[in-house]
C-alpha cells in the first residue's frame, strides 16, 4: 500500500510539478495524468504535463483543454528541469518512457512514480506503487483523498476513463467490489459513463474497421485452440489509412474465441520492430512472459518490444508462449 501521507508531505512542500507517462499511451496513462494535474492545480500548484508523444486522435476527447505538451515540440528538456518535482505515471519501465527517459535520468527535480504494474525498472525515484490496484487512475483518487482534495467533474471523467478501460469496462478479473464503489463515486462527481463509452467505442473510423478485418483474417490458433495469435504490419496501416492507436483492444477481441486461453499480437512500429501484447485468461503470467523480451505489465495483460523481422520475431515470441503454456 503506498504511503500517501509521505506523498502529501512532498506535495505540500513543493510548488512546481511536471507530470509524464508512457509512450503508446492508453486511457489509464492519459486519464491519470489529467486527474493528477487537476488535483495539483486545485492546491494552487503550477503543473506541466509533458509527454514523449502526440495524443492519438481517437483519444483527443480526453484532453479538451490541450493540457498535454509534447517534449521536443511544445517544451524543452531544459524547461522541465526547472520544476521541483517530476511525477511519472502508469509505468516503471525505462523502455516505455521514450525520449523522456533522458530527462528523467538527468533531472535535478525530485522524482516520484505512481504505478500499478507488477514489473519495472529502478527509475531512482520514490515509489507509490500498488500492483493490486486495477488502474493507476484509482491510485490518483487515493492520493487526492490523502490530500483532502474533492473530486471535480474534470477529475472524475479522467479517472473513470482510466479505470473503465484498464478493467475492460469492468469485465476483467481485476474488477472488484471496490472498483464498482469507486465507479459509483466518480459518477456521483460528474463522470457520465454513456458519454465516455460513446467517445471510446462508438466512434470507430472506417480505417480502424478495415484494419481489424485485415488483422483478424490472419488469426491462427495453436495448442488445440488454447493459444491464438496474429500480427499487424506497417503495410496494413498504410493500406487502409489507419493510425497506430487503431490497433488498440484488438487483442481482447481474439480472446472471445471459445477455448482460447492466451492471445498474442505483434504490431509493427513505424520506426521498426514489433510491439508485443499478451493476454491471458488462465494461470499463465503475462508479465513473466513479457519479461523474457524486456517488457512487463500485469499477470493477465502485459507487453514488450522486439527489434527483429516478423518471421523471427513470431518464432521467438510464440515459442516462448507455447513453452509457458505447457
Amino acid at each position: 500500500m503506498p504511503d500517501w501521507s509521505r506523498f502529501a508531505e512532498i506535495i505540500h512542500a513543493n510548488r512546481r510539478f511536471a507530470v509524464t507517462c508512457h509512450i503508446r499511451p492508453d486511457c489509464d496513462a492519459l486519464g491519470s495524468s489529467l486527474a493528477m494535474a487537476a488535483m495539483l492545480e486545485s492546491l494552487g500548484k503550477e503543473v506541466l504535463i509533458c509527454v514523449p508523444f502526440a495524443i492519438p486522435p481517437n483519444y483527443a476527447f480526453i484532453d479538451p483543454g490541450n493540457k498535454f505538451k509534447q517534449l521536443g515540440v511544445d517544451v524543452t528538456a531544459e524547461e522541465i528541469d526547472t520544476y521541483d518535482v517530476l511525477i511519472v505515471l502508469d509505468t516503471t519501465a525505462w523502455a516505455q518512457l521514450g525520449n523522456m527517459s533522458d530527462v528523467i535520468r538527468t533531472t535535478k527535480a525530485r522524482k516520484l512514480v505512481i504505478d500499478h504494474h507488477v514489473s519495472g525498472d529502478d527509475l531512482r525515484a520514490e515509489l507509490f506503487k500498488d500492483s493490486n490496484a486495477e488502474s493507476t487512475g484509482s491510485l490518483i483518487v487515493e492520493a487526492a483523498d490523502a490530500l483532502g482534495v474533492p473530486l471535480t467533474p474534470e477529475m472524475a471523467r479522467a479517472v473513470f476513463v482510466a479505470v473503465a478501460t484498464d478493467t475492460g469496462w469492468f469485465r476483467f478479473s481485476s474488477t472488484t467490489a471496490e472498483t464498482f464503489r469507486l465507479a459509483g463515486r466518480l459518477v456521483g462527481a460528474g463522470a457520465v459513463p454513456s458519454q465516455l463509452y460513446k467517445e471510446l467505442y462508438e466512434k470507430d473510423t472506417l480505417a480502424r474497421l478495415q484494419l481489424i478485418g485485415r488483422c483478424m483474417a490472419r488469426v491462427k490458433t495453436d495448442l488445440d485452440g488454447r493459444l491464438i495469435h496474429t500480427h499487424i504490419d506497417r503495410a496494413d496501416f498504410d493500406a487502409v489509412g489507419a493510425h497506430p492507436a487503431d490497433s488498440e483492444d484488438i487483442i481482447n477481441m481474439m480472446l472471445s474465441v471459445a477455448g482460447t486461453e492466451v492471445a498474442v499480437i505483434l504490431v509493427e512500429q513505424k520506426a521498426g520492430g514489433f510491439k508485443i501484447s499478451f493476454r491471458s485468461r488462465c494461470e499463465l503470467d503475462c508479465s513473466q512472459l513479457a519479461g523474457q523480451f524486456g517488457g512487463g505489465g500485469h499477470k493477465k495483460a502485459a507487453g514488450a518490444f522486439i527489434e527483429e523481422p516478423l518471421e523471427s520475431a513470431q518464432t521467438k515470441v510464440l515459442d516462448a508462449a507455447r513453452a509457458a503454456m505447457q
